[in-house]
């Protein structure tokens, strides 16, 4: 692996893709550290302190830290990713967006720039919210000058990270969007291990509980790349063809079904949506709307915990099949095999074709799905029976393993395009 870097290091272009990366998150890292201005830090430290953690815990998870802290970058991409999430849903639902999606690269632009304009509108809402609702009584001077200038800050900092992760897309390597969520996960590790330092050593956490979070964490590890990884390869034949003096295909080859195509997206789209209903009670203190969001759609309440697994698991298991079949279109393979002349022991070309793949990807994309949600959820659930301090944990070290693999597999494409021995092999 060393080996590998080393000479991905020597290649310019692959070296400039690192380094611009690299580069972007540590703009990240930095901006997420500069409060917004007028605020009572005391009060705010306060404010997340004990108990309140467990609730504020899922907006710290996308924001590395920088929800607690009430920095410019509080919002994170959460509103870029609840955006992209409406116009895939209105792309199944209206024929407008579904024929930009077929009208490729203009098509696509175009639907970005969608997403930009409703990104912006959702960071004003969920901005607002936080403003006037949650970090109200942290504002010293309490004025409505204040809650705009504080709000169009936060809608900055959001459409900041957008800008900044379609600059990792194009410039560097990896997913923009994934890589600042993992920049935020990694960020908080050594405050994670010195937190975990710091119970152990005043006694309220036992040397075998420590051991057991790090088993779990290397359970996890393990488990997410066995997934990652895991394909199933679907047999293709091609038919030998004559043309002129000259014969082509006869060959074998396979389609790679992946376990779990959709990666760390279900994840992702999941908590955005559980997060909405959290972010919309804080326009209502005080209030018997507010009052059952914290009881019941809280992971910190009870019996709300209860209540945020169960929709865990069935938004990931939805968004799980609903991003695979956005991703993977057997149509439109089944008539590149026939067109190229291929086709699948046992299996007629064209419609057959079609219905085997969609047989082979439901099947098993149930078990990525299940995954998924098991490693998302348990950690809730078993944090509420054992004291462990892994509510998020599970999903942290998933999302972080899922984007560096799948950084890992771009980074091996561009290698594969050079002739070096990558990663993966």
């Amino acid at each position: 692996m060393f080996k590998t870097i080393s000479q991905a290091l020597k290649v310019k272009e692959i070296r400039g893709k690192l380094i611009f990366t690299l580069l972007m998150l540590v703009v990240f890292r930095i901006g997420s550290n500069i409060p917004v201005p007028g605020i009572n830090r005391t009060y705010l430290a306060q404010m997340f302190s004990g108990d309140n953690m467990g609730l504020f815990e899922l907006f710290n998870l996308f924001s590395g830290g920088s929800f607690n802290n009430f920095t410019i970058f509080a919002l994170s991409i959460t509103p870029y990713i609840t955006a992209s999430i409406i116009i895939q849903l209105l792309t199944i639902a209206f024929p407008y967006f579904e024929r930009l999606a077929k009208e490729g690269m203009e098509g696509r632009k175009k639907m970005a720039q969608i997403t930009r304009y409703l990104t912006v509108a959702l960071a004003l809402v969920q901005g607002l919210g936080l403003t006037v609702g949650l970090f109200r009584k942290t504002i010293i001077d309490q004025n409505w000058f204040m809650f705009v200038v504080i709000t169009l800050i936060l809608t900055a900092g959001t459409t900041f990270l957008m800008w900044l992760g379609e600059q990792i897309n194009e410039y560097g390597i990896g997913n923009g969007i994934s890589l600042l969520i993992f920049g935020g996960i990694v960020a908080r590790i050594p405050s994670g291990v010195a937190s975990i330092w710091n119970k152990y050593s005043d006694g309220s956490m036992s040397i075998i509980t420590v051991i057991l979070f790090i088993v779990f964490g290397l359970l996890v590890i393990m488990g997410v790349i066995e997934i990652q990884q895991g394909t199933r390869r679907i047999p293709v034949q091609y038919a030998k063809r004559v043309v002129g003096r000259k014969m082509y295909g006869g060959q074998s080859t396979h389609i790679p079904l992946k376990v779990n195509q959709a990666g760390v997206i279900p994840i992702i789209f999941a908590l955005s949506i559980l997060q909405f209903p959290l972010t919309i009670m804080y326009f209502f203190p005080n209030t018997a709307f507010y009052s059952f969001c914290e009881k019941y759609l809280s992971p910190g309440g009870n019996p709300g915990v209860w209540v945020y697994a169960v929709l865990n698991v069935l938004l990931i298991i939805f968004f799980n099949y609903f991003y695979t079949a956005v991703t993977f279109n057997p149509v439109e393979v089944a008539q590149n095999m026939k067109a190229n002349g291929g086709f699948i022991p046992g299996i007629r070309p064209g419609k057959a074709t079609v219905e085997y793949l969609n047989r082979v990807m439901s099947r098993i994309s149930i078990v990525g799905a299940l995954f998924l949600a098991v490693i998302a959820t348990m950690p809730t659930v078993l944090s509420e029976y054992t004291g462990l301090d892994i509510r998020f944990g599970g999903t942290s070290l998933l999302i972080a393993v899922g984007v560096a693999l799948d950084t890992m597999r771009q980074l091996e494409n561009q290698m594969v395009m050079r002739n070096y021995q990558g990663f993966l092999k």
